[in-house]
Order: C-alpha cells, then sequence, then structure tokens
C-alpha cells in the first residue's frame, strides 16, 4: 500500500519494484532474512509484537544455549555493542537481533525481519473464519498475494549477497532467506513460492547444508519454510500447493501441528470437512513425508531429522496454551519454536 491523501492505496503492478527499492534494503550487517506473514484475527499491532516476540525468543536461545547452533556462532569482534532489538521506521525497517558478526567479527547470526500484514479480522465464529478463509483463497488464486509477496522475495534475494558463493558462513556478502508464516499465513507463502516457479530468473549456485538442490533458473531460492499450526487442508501440498516440487526452495517446508489446536480441528473440520495440517499434520504431498516431534529447547534437531522436502512437526506437547474458540492456535511463539527456527537457520549453513 501507498500512502495518498484519500489514505492507504494499492501500489500499481509496474510499480512494485520502485516501491520496494524504496522501502526495503536489507542493511550489510544482516546474515538472515526473517519474512513473517501473520494469521488469522490478527491485528497490526499484534503482528508486530509477535515479530518482535519471536525474534526475542531466537536471540535468548542463541545466547544461552548457543552450542547448538555452532554455525551461528561468532567470536566477539573488538569495540562490539550488546545485542539487541531495534524494529522501527516503515513496516519493520532496519529491525533484527544484531551480534558480533555485524560489526565484522566472522560469521553469526544476525537476523533482520520483514513483516508482511494482510486483513484478517474477523468474528470469531464458523462464518468469519469462513470468510477469512475465502479471502485468502480469493487473494491467492487471483495472483494477488502471491505476485506482491513473490515479487517481494524476489526482490529480497537480489537484494541480498549469494551466501552459496563459498563454503561459510556470509556475512556482508551473503544472506540467507527464511520464510515463516502462521495460519492462513502459511497459504500465502506457499502461493508465493509456487508463484515464483514459473517466472524465469537468474541460475542460482550450488548447494551448502540441504540436500536438495537449488532448482536452475528461479528468481530466488528459499532456505528453509517454517509454516506454523497451517490452515489448510491435510493434503493441500498435493491438491493445491503441487508446484513446491519444483518451486525455488533450497531448504525443507516444516509444518507444525498441535490437537489443541481448535481452529485448525472444529473450526476447520466444520468449514472443510477436514481437519487442517495445523491440527493433524501433513497428509499427502508430492514427496514423502517426515514425521518428528518437537524437540525440546535443550535437545539438538540432528540434521537427517529436518533434512527433507516435507517435515511434520508433532507440536502437540509444546502448543496446549489457549482458551476460547481458537484453542492453542496462536500459542506458537514459545522457546521451541525459536529452537526450531534457529535450528534450521544452523542446517542452512
Amino acid at each position: 500500500m501507498r500512502p495518498s491523501r484519500e489514505g492507504p492505496r494499492p501500489v500499481p503492478a509496474p510499480g512494485l519494484a520502485a516501491h520496494l527499492a524504496e522501502r526495503l534494503t536489507p542493511p550489510p550487517w544482516a546474515t538472515d532474512i526473517v519474512v513473517y506473514v501473520h494469521g488469522w484475527q490478527t491485528s497490526q499491532t499484534s503482528a508486530l509484537g509477535a515479530l518482535r516476540t519471536l525474534l526475542a525468543l531466537v536471540e535468548r536461545r542463541r545466547s544461552e544455549r548457543p552450542e547448538l547452533y555452532p554455525r551461528l556462532t561468532a567470536r566477539p569482534a573488538p569495540g562490539a555493542g550488546v545485542p539487541g532489538t531495534g524494529m522501527r521506521g516503515r513496516g519493520v525497517r532496519d529491525g533484527g537481533v544484531r551480534d558480533a558478526s555485524a560489526a565484522g567479527g566472522g560469521p553469526g547470526f544476525a537476523p533482520w525481519p520483514v513483516l508482511v500484514r494482510w486483513p484478517s479480522r474477523s468474528l470469531p465464529s464458523l462464518g468469519g473464519y469462513r470468510r477469512i478463509r475465502d479471502r485468502a483463497h480469493a487473494m491467492g488464486t487471483d495472483d494477488h498475494a502471491a505476485r506482491v509477496i513473490g515479487q517481494l522475495l524476489g526482490y529480497l534475494d537480489e537484494q541480498r549477497g549469494d551466501p552459496h558463493a563459498a563454503p561459510v558462513l556470509a556475512n556482508r556478502r551473503g544472506q540467507y532467506l527464511h520464510l515463516v508464516g502462521h495460519s492462513f499465513g502459511c497459504r500465502f507463502l506457499c502461493e508465493a513460492v509456487q508463484w515464483a516457479a514459473a517466472p524465469p530468473g537468474g541460475s542460482p549456485g550450488g548447494t551448502l547444508g540441504w540436500s536438495t538442490p537449488v532448482p536452475p533458473g528461479r528468481p530466488f531460492t528459499v532456505d528453509s519454510m517454517l509454516l506454523l499450526q497451517m490452515a489448510a487442508p491435510r493434503d493441500a501440498f498435493a491438491a493445491t500447493f503441487t508446484a513446491l516440487a519444483g518451486a525455488p526452495l533450497r531448504g525443507p517446508v516444516v509444518a507444525t501441528y498441535s490437537q489443541h489446536d481448535r481452529a485448525n480441528g472444529f473450526w476447520h473440520l466444520r468449514a472443510e470437512r477436514r481437519a487442517g495440517i495445523g491440527y493433524a499434520g501433513i497428509g499427502t504431498a508430492p514427496a514423502p513425508v517426515s514425521g518428528i516431534r518437537m524437540r525440546g529447547t535443550g535437545e539438538a534437531y540432528p540434521h537427517d531429522a529436518l533434512d527433507h522436502r516435507f517435515v511434520s512437526v508433532d507440536a502437540g506437547g509444546v502448543f496446549v496454551r489457549g482458551r476460547g474458540p481458537a484453542g492453542a492456535h496462536s500459542d506458537h511463539l514459545r522457546p521451541e519454536t525459536a529452537h526450531l527456527l534457529l535450528s534450521l537457520a544452523d542446517h542452512s549453513r
């Protein structure tokens, strides 16, 4: 959206690239770009708060147990400042968790967040759920959301350095791209990545951490995709997001689920006549699905536990809090989630 005298107005498609260039420039200190798309019943303020909370949890986990993420550890540079967060400006600009590597102390982990917001509010009822479901579907199937987010990812990929240029974690010369979605936000991310499977693009380099080769001729590559309590049918990857097998994904598609999630259980079951991924996990998919449990914050994720095209993570023992119609649908801002995200970033190297 672009501000005008009459209020915010959509940016015309031909001007989207220039609009993104005006508002989003990955800073040279960032090692990783984290794109977050919120879900159902999330206000603009709550969306920003959720991203801030997630990044704070990430920094806390990494500082408390750095040995679990050896590829994200940096040696402090002389005179390096104290890590902190600073999200401000237009959107989430110059925001993230800085560490010693940002000051030139070598490889590390300094994420720069990009928050994607969309109108997701409705009544907490079956009708309200269907309204947002239909809105998310319409925004995806008419290519609007997919095109906007897809071009955003392509722009970020163009602006970042190539992290695959050398077998070391890049800082100023390379940045990794991670996608994180919650609820219906997961649909938007899948649509965007699937949309990007069609347009031609440059040829990325080889792989590092993951075994999946970089798809040639794609406009960008994604190093990991974390889908938290995805609001979509269990067969969505086989029936709807069928192009993901050839999409620009270098890392795994990781989806959490919990049977305490009433939005994906009770509401999704009544609206779709079947439970959602966020309640029962990934069902059928174009590639084998690996099923694992969500690990505690002190237990490492082995590389081979996550190195699959699709990973279904049972978070039923973690995502348990929440009252009312949605249950534990929004109980994803947990230390265990930060641990999973950090593990994905670590294994991407």
